[in-house]
């Protein structure tokens, strides 16, 4: 009888071959998975800019919360402060429909980093004809129509404040932006930065 189980056990000596080969191939498909390099993590939110959209928001706290005059007093009085008021609220309406339309054409590669998102796609059309940055010549505008509601020298320093930021904060988005788009320099060529026709 057990004659008889130790030949059932047995093998065609091609059996074995087989599966020998079987086994060497998925060591050798386990050896090449492993070899594989693991996909790049995406950048963190810092390697793209975080800490200038920190700097941005502390910049409109300041601009609509802190104190507008030093003296708690208006630059201009009487007829031409009323109507530089209403002047101000039509400038700042404005520059919010500006800024929104902008970033409705940027579509899916909108992001509050300066850094590009991955898979982003370069936007020249619309308001990007007119001016690199239309986002942030929306906020410079709508900074400088708070100026005139308010009519405070210090909020006026706190408009250049902005205005000094925006043309930092561009300089490095666009370093990241040549990078990713190399068309982006021919671009620069012909399209202001950050007030069209001027900057």
């Amino acid at each position: 009888m057990a004659l008889g189980l130790l030949k059932r056990n047995i093998k065609h000596p091609i059996y074995y071959i087989l599966n020998a080969h079987t086994i060497e191939a998925c060591l050798k498909e386990d050896l090449v998975m492993d070899s594989k390099p693991n996909p790049p993590s995406p950048p963190s939110i810092f390697a793209r800019g975080a800490l200038y959209v920190l700097i941005q928001a502390l910049l409109l706290v300041l601009l609509f919360f802190g104190p507008s005059s030093l003296s708690g007093e208006k630059i201009w009085t009487g007829s031409i402060s009323h109507w530089l008021f209403w002047l101000g609220w039509i400038l700042f309406t404005t520059s919010i429909i500006f800024s929104g339309v902008a970033a409705f054409q940027l579509g899916s590669n909108l992001t509050p980093l300066p850094g590009p998102k991955p898979g982003a796609k370069f936007v020249r059309r619309g308001l990007y004809r007119l001016v690199r940055h239309p986002i942030y010549f929306g906020v410079i505008m709508l900074s400088f129509a708070w100026f005139l509601i308010t009519q405070g020298e210090l909020t006026l320093a706190y408009v250049g404040l902005i205005f000094i930021f925006f043309d930092i904060k561009s300089r490095k988005e666009e370093q990241w932006l040549v990078t990713t788009f190399p068309e982006y320099s021919d671009y620069q060529k012909h399209v202001r930065k950050l007030l069209p026709l001027i900057y």
